[in-house]
């Protein structure tokens, strides 16, 4: 990462390409050691530095909600590690993502002046060989004998449309007075470090006001309408916006949520020669004769092709490209193509990058699954789209469709591309029986218990003003799969050897009256960034014997809660609005990068049997 502008860059810190993208993407307020920074736009972006990647299915759905002026998705930069020194002060190393100071106002604990970095007050100090002592330092402080390093305010304001700004010091300590020129002071009376305790003075006026204000129904009239900022880039919004500011902490974990999309690289094609064309088409589609495509193969970039003529290679190009420009179908969402494949592996389509073996279902449970695939290799492409703030988007759907009010823009203008991430792994895919699902599902205290998750789900949009408040509810059918997907995960991480956070689920969950349906089951995967992926303990755990213990064992475990009673007697209705039923930290949650709908919709009741049971669960049930 490096500050801008570009004519004073200094590298202030490190972050994991994911990390970049989903924790602390574009938008959002990087906490380092010594210092607070915001990462910038896309337009800030050196595309120099970027690697384009392919997954034409992820960047057809970018499309869909970006607009189709997106023709790119793009690795963010990343250092060469191979591990030899290089010269910091060399240009051609300045590889990262610009980011700027934010907050602008910053405090000295010694003498509590807090002022913006505009005044001068503040000086910034560097060390290129230890980025991470970037930091500001007063260089006049009436207190200290040195020049000591100063803090970033605590305090951000920031509305549910994505903009964020700084907290209106001045306005905020001259409540009902003339505003004048401060210096304003930061106190803090107490140890706890709460806002009752945090007083902001004026030395020029006497003003004072306690943050504890700043808080609450009442902050509204003082903090006054958005103003629309966003610093990320360089601008205010062009509509006025209508919400009430808000005060958030700095480093809050509501200032910033991803929108993201990602999908699996599955083949679409049984040709071999066209699933290669898909599978290198980030290179081929630049070619526009059959003279480049013999340029390409001399420097090596065509070596999966040796079976082929260019000739060969140059009609199916051609023919890709015919295709492309006459498809006007409307795009199936991301899961369907992914279902597809797993519902009816074939090893003909296996691929470097994919790779399915069917397994037989336990012999405990034959009657309740109908396929069991290891999933020995599999690619994720995940793409940046936007960010909310305040409300996180996961809360609102599987696949989320964000009000564009809502949604934080990437760049000032329509983006031509969008950052995104390649992750190689494994997975266990399970698929349902349908015929005993259905029968279950019709079943007079399954329909009991979904309509109960219905009014809590209709509740719960009220609660939060999303209309329609109906829209977007799963169904009893996911609630099932989201459960077993929790409780199976659990039990894979004690053995496998990766932890919980690391493994993800996809759930396929689909009506037969909807489009593309019906779809019943689950996939648990694995993934790293390296290039060679996982080691196969996940996928060991797919073997029917070792799949049937521990599918034994997790509904074993779902049976008694350590929160019991608590947990098994709570209703997702009368016990508040909540979005789940007899599901805690102690039975059922997961870590926020495992699951994908933030720990709702989940009911262990449904799984096994319980001393207080909603309905017949699935798994003792025909």
């Amino acid at each position: 990462m490096s500050p801008a502008p570009v004519a004073d860059r200094h590298r202030v810190g490190e972050l994991r390409p994911s990390q970049l993208l989903f924790s602390f993407g574009i938008g959002s307020v990087v906490d380092l050691p010594h210092l607070s920074v915001m990462v910038m736009g896309l337009d800030d972006w050196e595309r120099s530095q970027l690697k384009e990647i392919g997954e034409e299915r992820l960047l057809a759905a970018v499309r869909k909600q970006l607009g189709s002026q997106v023709k790119r998705l793009y690795l963010p930069p990343a250092e060469d590690d191979s591990g030899f020194f290089t010269n910091p002060f060399d240009q051609d190393q300045r590889i990262g993502v610009p980011v700027v100071p934010f907050p602008r106002w910053m405090r000295c604990p010694w003498c509590n002046l807090l002022a913006p970095l505009s005044t001068g007050l503040y000086k910034l100090k560097t060390d290129p060989y230890r980025p991470d002592k970037a930091q500001y330092v007063h260089t006049n402080c009436p207190k200290a004998g040195s020049s000591p390093a100063v803090i970033p305010a605590r305090f951000l304001v920031a509305c549910e449309h994505g903009h964020v700004d700084d907290f209106p010091w001045m306005k905020y300590v001259h409540q009902g007075k003339p505003v004048c020129n401060g210096p304003l002071r930061l106190r803090e009376e107490g140890v706890s470090g709460e806002a009752a305790d945090i007083w902001i003075t004026c030395d020029g006026c006497g003003s004072t006001q306690s943050m504890a204000r700043a808080f609450g129904d009442d902050a509204g009239p003082i903090l006054g309408k958005c103003r629309g900022r966003r610093p990320h880039l360089r601008d205010f919004d062009e509509k006025p916006c209508p919400e009430t500011a808000q005060t958030i902490l700095l480093g809050a974990s509501n200032s910033w949520f991803p929108i993201a999309l990602s999908a699996l690289s599955v083949p679409a094609k049984s040709n071999k020669l066209e699933q290669l064309v898909d599978e290198y088409w980030v290179v081929l589609e630049k070619a526009s004769s059959v003279e480049i495509i013999a340029a390409f193969r001399n420097i090596g970039q065509l070596n999966a092709f040796h079976d082929y003529s260019d000739q060969q290679l140059w009609e199916a190009i051609k023919a890709k490209k015919e295709q492309a420009s006459d498809d006007t179908t409307e795009l199936p969402d991301l899961k369907l193509a992914e279902w597809e494949v797993f519902s009816e592996p074939d090893p003909d389509r296996n691929s470097p990058d994919f790779k399915l073996r069917e397994v037989v279902a336990p012999k405990a449970y034959s009657k309740f699954l109908s396929r069991v695939v290891l999933v020995e290799r599999l690619r994720e492409v995940r793409a940046l789209t936007g960010f909310t703030r305040i409300e996180s988007p996961g809360d609102l759907a599987d696949e989320p469709d964000v009000a564009p009010e809502k949604r934080g823009s990437l760049s000032r203008r329509a983006p031509d591309w969008v950052p995104a991430s390649e992750v190689r792994g494994e997975g266990v895919f399970v698929q349902f029986n349908e015929e005993i699902l259905g029968k279950w599902l019709s079943e007079r205290a399954t329909t009991e218990r979904e309509r109960e998750f219905r009014e809590a789900h209709r509740r719960w949009r009220q609660s939060r003003k999303i209309e329609p408040a109906d829209a977007d509810f799963p169904g009893c059918r996911y609630v099932l799969l989201h459960s077993f997907a929790h409780a199976l995960m659990r039990q894979f991480a004690i053995e496998c050897g990766y932890s919980t956070a690391s493994i993800r689920e996809r759930i396929y969950a689909r009506d037969p009256e909807e489009e593309g349906g019906p779809m019943a089951g689950i996939l648990l995967y694995t993934a790293a960034s390296d290039s060679e992926g996982t080691l196969g303990g996940l996928v060991a755990l797919g073997e029917p014997q070792s799949l049937g213990r521990h599918m034994e064992q997790a509904l074993e475990q779902a049976r008694l809660c350590a929160s019991d009673p608590l947990c098994v007697e709570h209703h997702p209705v009368r016990d508040g609005v909540t979005l789940h039923g007899a599901a805690c930290h102690a039975c059922l949650f997961a870590p926020e990068t495992s699951c994908e709908r933030g720990n709702k919709y989940m009911d262990r009741t449904l799984l096994a049997p319980t001393f207080k049971e909603a309905c017949r669960p699935f798994f003792g049930s025909y």
